[in-house]
């Protein structure tokens, strides 16, 4: 009897842990994603937040969101709290190269978390930065300088279009940093590709939540010619925006579609945002959930997402089909496909060939891609 007994405790016990078990297996995974700043940008961090928000539908993800603000000094104090409460999160989201430093430094502290970084690496061949090499770590960074390229093309070619015998197009930059300079600097080569002639004018505002700011030098620019403007500066860009509705010329979104945004609460401003130069760290951020999922995460090691891999694109959307001629939409796309087929070498403010903005046409790398089979 004592032996029956004592086997239905035992079977008991084993139903019960398999019942723990198997809930633990079902509880579903934290993500926690950490923005160096505020939501409402219309462009990148909100990017960021789809991109977790699809997560949370495709995989039933429990999100959560925290926001540092706009004041740079408490965001290595305000990464470090979210960091510490380690029962809120599996997995932490967070971008920019302003946390690097201050997310690298502290990963090893976290071993058995899983850290993804976008928009640039964390330090992962420095030992004084990244302890343990980062282990825990994967980083995705984009090709801008792709993507800016195509964006140039498009520009110098709707310039064209638009009456402008040597185009002028225009780009604000947010702050004079590296990143930025990578999508003007391949802005640039897409200008000279359409017309070695074309001039492209560069300013930044010097912060990124200063519309008035971005507004006031696309004023200038249009007022010297620019017939379409690229804006690189998050909130301030809104301020180009507002410059391309009040006098009727055109202009470039960035990281998001932000025409299509834009729509839903100001059409008549919208239809003046000819296309954006996508950062798709929405997608990017799915596709590295599911390989997380697959057990295919390269944790470590840094990716580079182009044309190619989707990590960079141009808006095709209602206003770029309504204002795009067909001719200038083939040749974006030809450009597109030579740029996949390796044709096309886009230079980059980074790395050994590292270049700088304003470089002459003259010097940028030939490329034997007819553009004239496209525009005449």
């Amino acid at each position: 009897m004592k032996k029956a007994l004592l086997l239905v405790v035992l079977v008991c016990l084993a139903i019960s842990a398999l019942s723990v078990g198997v809930m633990a297996q079902d509880e579903p995974i934290k993500i926690v994603n950490v923005v160096n700043g505020v939501l409402g940008d219309q462009s990148f961090f909100d990017s960021s937040q789809r991109g977790v928000e699809m997560i949370a539908d495709e995989f039933g993800a429990e999100i959560n969101t925290v926001e540092l603000g706009l004041d740079t000094a408490v965001w290595e104090s305000g990464l470090d709290d979210v960091m510490s409460d380690t029962d809120s999160y599996d997995i932490m989201i967070t971008g920019t190269f302003q946390m690097n430093g201050y997310l690298g430094s502290r990963v090893h502290q976290y071993p058995d978390k899983v850290f993804i970084q976008y928009d640039a690496p964390v330090a992962y061949d420095d030992p004084a930065i990244c302890v343990d090499g980062c282990a825990n770590v994967y980083s995705i960074t984009y090709k801008q300088n792709e993507g800016s390229f195509l964006a140039g093309v498009y520009a110098a070619a709707m310039a064209q279009s638009l009456g402008q015998e040597t185009p002028v197009i225009g780009a604000v930059g947010g702050q004079d940093i590296p990143v930025i300079n990578d999508f003007i600097v391949g802005y640039e080569q897409g200008a000279c590709l359409v017309n070695p002639a074309s001039q492209t004018l560069v300013q930044y505002a010097g912060g990124w939540n200063d519309p008035a700011r971005g507004k006031e030098i696309a004023l200038a620019m249009y007022e010297q010619g620019a017939g379409i403007v690229f804006q690189i500066a998050g909130g301030t860009g809104v301020g180009v925006f507002e410059a391309a509705h009040e006098t009727e010329n055109y202009a470039i979104g960035v990281d998001s579609d932000q025409a299509m945004i834009m729509a839903e609460t100001d059409p008549d401003m919208a239809q003046y945002i000819l296309t954006s130069m996508q950062k798709n760290v929405d997608a990017s951020l799915l596709r590295a959930f599911e390989l997380y999922e697959a057990g295919e995460l390269p944790l470590g090691t840094a990716e580079a997402l182009g044309l190619a891999e989707g990590g960079v694109s141009l808006s095709d959307n209602e206003f770029y089909q309504a204002a795009t001629p067909q001719n200038v939409q083939d040749l974006v796309a030809a450009v597109t496909e030579a740029v996949n087929a390796g044709d096309i070498s886009v230079v980059s403010a980074f790395g050994d060939d590292a270049v700088t903005v304003g470089m002459p046409c003259a010097d940028m790398p030939a490329s034997d891609f007819d553009v004239s089979a496209f525009l005449g």
